[in-house]
């Protein structure tokens, strides 16, 4: 059902987009990480990611890849972002996919909100689970809730992750991020604690681990 609702929005929105395309920007972006960690779980070494995004009157659609040492881990997102003041929204999609059997697809609903420098976004998701053990989703499935409040200022940010349902942990996520101007180049400095039952490679661990990421990125305009 997640897939399904998915699918049809994502159509939604390729027409939305498609029908504002005088207002369009595409970018495109390149990068490495020294650490994949996505939401505080472990996922490669040394990852090299890049990525391609569509944007138009607050709508956008995208897609970005990263190595994740067995193949590669593929994102399609879309939805739209807005602003009335100082408070901003989103809602969308996010589809991920692996090119080996790294691990198995996962659909998302995807949704935020913000005032100044606190926010706080939620994932609805489905996880395929190679049709292994289920949780309340159902044969083949694991469903879960993502939150995450997270407070950012002058470049610093700070947030926890909490999970639910199926997947039941938390974790700690500070870090300071800014560009390097002369050249256009992103840099992002992160130190992220996992607690111990969602730690992938770590399972001797009885406190969780902690790790310090560095990441470099940069975004190319391809049409403006």
């Amino acid at each position: 059902m997640a897939k399904k609702i998915l699918t049809k929005s994502g159509v939604a929105l390729l027409c939305a987009v498609a029908g504002s395309a005088q207002a369009a920007e595409i970018t495109a972006n390149a990068g490495w990480m020294s650490d994949y960690v996505f939401r505080g779980i472990y996922q490669a070494d040394s990852a090299a990611m890049g990525g391609l995004d569509l944007k138009a009157n607050g709508f956008y659609a995208g897609t970005w890849a990263a190595d994740v040492d067995q193949g590669l881990e593929v994102d399609l997102y879309g939805g739209y972002n807005g602003s009335i003041g100082d408070l901003t929204f989103g809602i969308g999609g996010t589809y991920y996919t692996y090119t080996d059997d790294f691990d198995d697809d996962y659909q998302e609903l995807n949704l935020s909100l913000g005032y100044k420098i606190f926010s706080i976004s939620a994932a609805i998701g489905q996880y395929d689970n190679f049709d292994g053990p289920t949780g309340d989703g159902g044969e083949g499935s694991l469903d879960y809730v993502y939150v995450a409040p997270r407070v950012d200022y002058k470049g610093f940010y700070g947030l926890v992750g909490l999970f639910s349902q199926d997947f039941d942990t938390t974790y700690y996520e500070v870090g300071y991020g800014s560009q390097f101007e002369p050249i256009g180049l992103d840099y992002k400095v992160s130190l992220i604690h996992t607690d111990d039952t969602l730690i992938k490679d770590f399972e001797e661990s009885e406190s969780g681990e902690t790790t310090l990421v560095f990441s470099i990125s940069k975004t190319f305009g391809l049409l403006k």
